[in-house]
Order: structure tokens, then C-alpha cells, then sequence
């Protein structure tokens, strides 16, 4: 995946930044932690108390989009204390040619929403020093 963006820095093969914050709703943005092993990307949404039927994960050409509308079945109740909210968001992803698209998974489990995207072994280029003369 490629950064696309101007915050945090990027690693070949994903990128994510200020792109992919658009929200629904307000200024709610869900946190999300990326991994990199050597098999595969790891994106983890840190997203407690939801259904895993409400989050929907799309790929459109080089574009992985994470989104999850909310239901809004807290209105009716009587808060003393209302700090948490199940919001809407989304969040965009650009991945290149080193995923293999046609394996994606996702997996949701205490909270945490994590979305595993394989690399196609082989397809990374191995970092090369240049010598300064």
C-alpha cells in the first residue's frame, strides 16, 4: 500500500493518512493501528461494541475503504453520563500490486475489527542502498 496523505510516513505496498478521514457525522474518528508481518498487512479498527454485520469493507481499484454506520439505539435512553457513542466512520486505505486482493479477510473479535491482506510472496522488492560518490 502507498501513504496518501500528508501525516505519518508510508511503507511501500499500503498507505493510509490524511485521506480516509472522512466522517459521518460529526468529528468521531475511529483508531486504527497497522502491522506489517511478512506474509501480510494487519489493519486493526479499534472498534468496541458494534456487530460485525454493521461494518462493511469494499475494494475499489487500488482503494480498500473500512466503514461502519451506526445505529443510533442509545437516543431514547436516560444518560447521567454519555461518553461513548457507537458513531458512523470510514476510513480509506491505497494498496498496490504486492496484495493479493483475492484473499482479504476480515475477522471481528473483542472490539477490534482486524482486516489481513496478504502479500503475493515474491513481489516486494528487496531495498537497495545506494552509494553516494
Amino acid at each position: 500500500m502507498h501513504h496518501h496523505g500528508r501525516c505519518g510516513h508510508g511503507h511501500p505496498g499500503m498507505g493510509f493518512g490524511h485521506y480516509g478521514r472522512r466522517h459521518a457525522g460529526g468529528n468521531f474518528r475511529v483508531p486504527v493501528n497497522v502491522s506489517k508481518t511478512d506474509n501480510s498487512y494487519e489493519i486493526y479498527v479499534i472498534a468496541p461494541d458494534r456487530a460485525k454485520e454493521d461494518f462493511k469493507i469494499n475494494l475499489k481499484g487500488n482503494e480498500l475503504t473500512i466503514s461502519y454506520q451506526a445505529v443510533n439505539d442509545d437516543e431514547n435512553k436516560n444518560w447521567i453520563r454519555n461518553e461513548f457513542r457507537k458513531a458512523s466512520f470510514e476510513r480509506s486505505f491505497w494498496i498496490d500490486e504486492t496484495v493479493d486482493t483475492a484473499n482479504i479477510k476480515a475477522e471481528y473479535q473483542k472490539g477490534i475489527l482486524q482486516v489481513t491482506l496478504p502479500i503475493i510472496p515474491g513481489s516486494e522488492q528487496p531495498a537497495q542502498e545506494i552509494f553516494v560518490a
